[in-house]
Formats: C-alpha cells, sequence, structure tokens
C-alpha cells in the first residue's frame, strides 16, 4: 500500500497546481452545497466519470479548509506520486488482504480532525450516463470508521461559451446506510445536476478561462457574467 505524504511545504504547492491546471482547462467550478467546515471528519463519495474528478474535490475541500485526502488505484498512483501530496492513499482492487489494509488506514485517515477522505464507489472510470453501481468498499469503510458520508455529484459540460463549465452538487452528511441507499442519494443528485441550463444559481468556487462573451460583456462595462 501506497500511503499519503502530506507535508506542510510541498502540499500547498501541488494544491496551487491543482487549481492552476483547472482553471486552465475549465471556464469554471460552480458548486450548489457546501462540506461542513468543523472539526468532523467525513467521507466523500462521488460519481467517477473523468480523470479530473479528484481535482474537482480537492479544491472543494481546499475551499472549506480541510485537509484531503482520496482512495486511488495503486497502478495509477504509482505512475503519479506526486499525488499523495494531496493525499492519495492506493488501494489494490482485487486483493482482499491488501484492500482490507488500505480500509483499514482509511479508518484511521477518518479519526484525524477536519479529514474529508475521498471514495469512487464505482472502482472505474464510467460514462456519464451510466447508472451508478458501487462496490462494497464504502459499506465497509462505514463500519470500519463510523465516519458520516457526503454524496457529491460532478457533471462537466459546454453551455454557451467555448470553454467547459464544472457543476458540482454537494450533499448533506448522512451515516452510511446500504450500498442501495447510497446509490440512491448520488443517482437523485447525479439526476437533478444533469437538468441545470447555465450555473448562475449556483456559488463560484473558481475561476477560470474567460470566454469570448466573458471578454465582450467586460469591454462593454458590464463585468463578467456569471452564466
Amino acid at each position: 500500500m501506497i500511503r499519503d505524504a502530506h507535508h506542510p511545504l510541498w502540499s500547498p504547492l501541488v494544491s496551487r497546481y491543482v487549481r492552476w491546471k483547472l482553471s486552465r482547462a475549465f471556464r469554471g467550478l460552480w458548486a450548489s452545497g457546501a462540506l461542513p467546515s468543523g472539526d468532523e471528519p467525513v467521507m466523500i463519495y462521488a460519481n467517477h466519470t473523468s480523470w479530473w474528478d479528484g481535482f474537482v474535490v480537492h479544491t472543494l475541500v481546499h475551499a472549506a479548509g480541510r485537509t484531503g485526502y482520496a482512495v486511488m488505484e495503486e497502478q495509477n498512483l504509482a505512475r503519479f506520486r506526486f499525488l499523495t501530496r494531496l493525499g492519495a492513499i492506493s488501494i489494490r482492487r482485487g486483493d482482499r488482504t491488501s484492500s482490507l489494509e488500505t480500509l483499514r488506514y482509511c479508518a484511521s485517515v477518518l479519526a484525524r480532525p477536519r479529514a474529508s477522505l475521498l471514495v469512487f464507489p464505482q472502482g472505474r472510470l464510467l460514462g456519464a450516463h451510466e447508472p451508478l453501481r458501487f462496490e462494497r468498499g464504502l459499506e465497509v469503510l462505514g463500519r470500519l470508521s463510523k465516519a458520516r458520508a457526503v454524496p457529491v455529484a460532478i457533471r462537466y459540460t459546454f453551455f454557451e461559451h467555448e470553454y467547459p463549465d464544472l457543476l458540482v452538487s454537494v450533499g448533506e452528511p448522512h451515516a452510511v446506510e446500504s450500498i442501495a441507499q447510497c446509490e440512491a442519494r448520488l443517482q437523485a443528485q447525479v439526476d437533478a445536476l444533469a437538468q441545470v441550463r447555465q450555473p448562475a444559481g449556483l456559488t463560484p468556487v473558481l475561476e477560470g478561462r474567460r470566454s469570448v462573451a466573458d471578454r465582450w460583456e467586460s469591454f462593454r462595462g458590464r463585468g463578467r457574467v456569471l452564466t
């Protein structure tokens, strides 16, 4: 197992790199809801449709003033070791003994104040329109840690701009229930987020690339249009 490697010097620098990468690739990150800001540790579970997902949730965690951790496939984390500076922890899917070691370590992480541990219970990247089907790790980790869970839905979309927008929906913390109940909670958020036609009603978390429309409105003296 590869453990996280938060460092008081390097971790903030890597976080700045993450925000820079998102700001260069997207028009903005917009959120409905927010992670709890208290000391209570929480386990975040999200749909997994893009390589960017971990960076998106890390930005939410950073905005809430929390310490972020994430579970990641061991073969991928071995390739991108710098992600341990963002709290990445490896898991070896298909290896029961190794997976249990990771889950026990994650439970110890969730005993730390203000910890936010991200898991992708689908276990792999899937299409945005595929129904959610969770593996058992989320339920096991809930029993081991007793931490409350927060569902986070992520959507990548284009509106009337040449750059894509990131939309997220952060649900309310809840005790970990059955896998079917957690699936239903997150699926409802994913479905609701898919109906959003403009991000004007959401809270801007990160400002990215300015589109032609943004520049035109700025030229006209109206400032950036948050739509």
